[in-house]
């Protein structure tokens, strides 16, 4: 909307109304009080000299562009088309926040409604909702989700589950039964570990929470999982933090998920330094009176048309405290219509080809570096888009190195899978062993 100053008649018409003769008689500030003379500050620029200034301070930063990286876990710098720019920048999208009078929010409310459809094709599930606000938030209303639904407490998590997903279920469940515990993975194939799991699982578990593809680019056989999950009356929560992957990979639904979670940042949203994100959440039929956050339907009005209103709770349910079932109370709206507008212009065809292609350009790279002295590939399990590598030099220095070389080499795991018995230790332990054995 154009700004349209008062005009002089306008300014007249008011003063007259509230009984003053001039501005400054509406202004209630001491004469002692007023500046006097000109403010302390620079000559103003005219707009080219201003947009020359800034544009030669900008030049002494350092951009994304400068440097190639490799970064992934969770943060993935795609393409992101002009077409979703243009589309999002239209005036009637810029508050696209949670609708509360549908009749007069049928926009907002049908791109909504669009994104919810787009999420269960990907998914292959039959309800989602209009949005969460990031993949960590998602898994952590979803193991919520499931105590509810079976009324049981214990939450199993991946331990190759993204590690900041672990920490903030950790932190929504503390003091709430907080009976959360972690199933190792293999090292050898980089995937959840089948025995451990067996091990976990009893009739107590809520739920089964695993990553796919997990943290370390490895594909599950969430089939397997979902089978042994349900086999002890526990639900499978699938995550899935690269949305590429849909591309290509069976949908969660077709593999028994009972709920998938993740984040859609992938499409149509940029790094942007850390946020926002776009969490999502699809589910079962069956399980959607449980789930939280928003969820746009669609209807018809009295005279028969298609219509778009908000299903099967209102917004102030979700604030109710201890009774509520979830605190969120709003919806990356604008987050989400970026998301949709890309996945709609990539189609069921561009997605698998771009799904591909990720594909290929990682295993061209898995390749490659395994061929470097020095590293090797840590896991044997396929992988999408992101694999893990072992280097024989202390990982903070290579990187270091690389980004001197503008090249961002990738996440050091140590950060969040610390080497509990360093080399000297172990020989140590051999060295002593065979003294006392022999």
């Amino acid at each position: 909307m154009p700004y349209i100053p008062h005009t002089e008649k306008d300014r007249e018409c008011l003063l007259k109304a509230v009984g003053a003769e001039k501005i400054d008689d509406l202004i209630a500030v001491p004469e002692n009080a007023r500046l006097k003379g000109e403010l302390k500050l620079p000559k103003g620029l005219t707009e080219q000299e201003l947009t020359k200034a800034l544009k030669k301070k900008a030049a002494r930063n350092s951009t994304v562009e400068d440097y190639a990286s490799f970064l992934g876990a969770g943060a993935y710098n795609h393409y992101i088309p002009a077409v979703v720019d243009s589309v999002i920048s239209r005036s009637e999208f810029y508050t696209s926040y949670t609708p509360y009078q549908p009749e007069i929010s049928q926009g907002t409310l049908q791109a909504i409604f669009e994104y919810q459809t787009i999420v269960c094709q990907l998914t292959g599930m039959d309800v989602a909702n209009a949005s969460l606000y990031d993949g960590a938030s998602a898994v952590a209303e979803a193991a919520l989700m499931a105590r509810r639904i079976t009324g049981r407490d214990k939450v199993l998590l991946s331990a190759a589950l993204h590690p900041e997903y672990r920490e903030t279920v950790r932190s929504y469940l503390h003091g709430a039964g907080n009976h959360v515990s972690e199933v190792m993975y293999c090292t050898e194939a980089g995937t959840t570990l089948p025995e451990a799991l067996d091990a976990a699982l009893d009739k107590d578990t809520a739920c089964l929470v695993i990553q796919y593809p997990n943290f370390f680019g490895s594909v599950e056989d969430l089939k397997a999982l979902a089978d042994a999950a349900h086999a002890k009356g526990a639900l499978i929560v699938a995550v899935t933090n690269e949305a590429v992957s849909f591309g290509l990979l069976a949908s969660p639904g077709s593999l028994g998920a009972d709920i998938a979670v993740g984040d859609n940042q992938s499409f149509g949203n940029t790094l942007s330094y850390g946020g926002p994100y776009l969490g999502f959440m699809a589910t079962k039929t069956e399980f959607i009176r449980q789930m939280p956050g928003r969820i746009v339907g669609e209807t018809v009005d009295r005279d028969g048309k298609r219509a778009f209103c908000l299903t099967f709770s209102t917004r102030e349910q979700h604030i109710r405290r201890e009774r509520a079932t979830s605190n969120i109370c709003t919806n990356h709206g604008l987050c989400a219509l970026a998301a949709s507008v890309h996945m709609v212009s990539l189609g069921e065809v561009g997605l698998r080809r771009l799904a591909l292609l990720n594909l290929s350009k990682a295993e061209y790279l898995k390749k490659a570096l395994a061929n470097v002295s020095g590293v090797e590939v840590a896991f044997s399990s396929p992988t999408f888009n992101e694999f893990t590598i072992k280097i024989s030099k202390a990982p903070e220095e290579v990187l270091k190195g690389l980004l001197k070389k503008k090249v961002m080499g990738g996440l050091a795991l140590k950060r969040f899978y610390p080497e509990m018995n360093t080399k000297e230790e172990m020989d140590s332990f051999v060295d002593a062993l065979s003294k006392i054995s022999g």
